[in-house]
C-alpha cells in the first residue's frame, strides 16, 4: 500500500506515478539478478511506464525503441561489464541530504538495495520538482536526472543508443522553464 503524502513535510516524495517506477524497477533489478536497483533499471522503467518521459526524446519513437532495445539486452549480454559491482557516480554526494532523507522516507527507510547513483537520481528529481513548485517528482523529472549524471550507467546506455544526454536534459529544461512561467 502506498503511504501518504499529503503532509507538509512530504517534498522530494515520490508521487504515485514514480512509486510504480520505483516498483518495476525493483523487480527488473531482482529478475536480472542484480542486487542494486541502478539508474539503467529506473530509467527502462520509466520509459515503459511514462509517455512524457518517451516524448521527451528529439529522435521520436524510433530512438525510444533503439534504446529499450539496449536495455533488453541487459541481462543477456550488453551490461554484462555491471555484474556484481556497485554504480557509484559520484553523484549522490552533490545531493543534499534533506533530499537523500525525503527519499529515504517515501521508501519506508534505508536505501538499502539501491546504487549510491540511483539515490543521486532520485534526490535530483526531488529538487527539479520543487524548482516547478510542486511537491512530487514526475517521469520528466527523473528522466532530467539520470541524463544529467554523465558517470551513470543510464547516461552510458543513452549514449549507445545514440542519445545525447546534454540535448535531452536541455529539452527537459525548457519544458521545465514553460511550466513555471504558465
Amino acid at each position: 500500500m502506498r503511504k501518504s503524502t499529503s503532509s507538509a513535510g512530504d517534498e522530494g516524495r515520490l508521487g504515485e506515478e514514480l512509486d510504480a517506477v520505483v516498483a518495476g524497477a525493483r523487480r527488473r533489478a531482482f529478475r536480472d539478478g542484480d542486487r542494486q536497483i541502478d539508474t539503467a533499471h529506473l530509467l527502462h522503467t520509466l520509459l515503459e511506464s511514462d509517455p512524457r518521459a518517451r516524448a521527451a526524446f528529439v529522435g521520436g519513437p524510433p530512438q525510444v525503441a533503439r534504446l529499450l532495445g539496449y536495455l533488453a539486452q541487459r541481462s543477456i549480454g550488453y551490461g554484462v561489464q555491471w555484474s556484481g559491482s556497485v554504480e557509484d557516480s559520484g553523484a549522490r554526494h552533490q545531493v543534499s541530504l534533506r533530499d537523500v532523507q525525503s527519499i529515504q522516507a517515501a521508501q519506508g527507510g534505508a536505501m538499502s538495495g539501491w546504487s549510491p547513483a540511483a539515490v543521486a537520481a532520485m534526490g535530483a528529481a526531488a529538487v527539479r520538482a520543487r524548482a516547478r513548485g510542486v511537491s512530487h517528482a514526475d517521469g520528466p523529472d527523473l528522466l532530467a536526472a539520470l541524463a544529467g549524471d554523465p558517470e551513470c550507467r543510464a547516461v552510458e546506455v543513452l549514449r549507445q543508443a545514440g542519445v545525447d544526454a546534454e540535448l535531452l536534459v536541455a529539452a527537459l529544461d525548457g519544458e521545465l522553464r514553460q511550466q513555471s512561467t504558465a
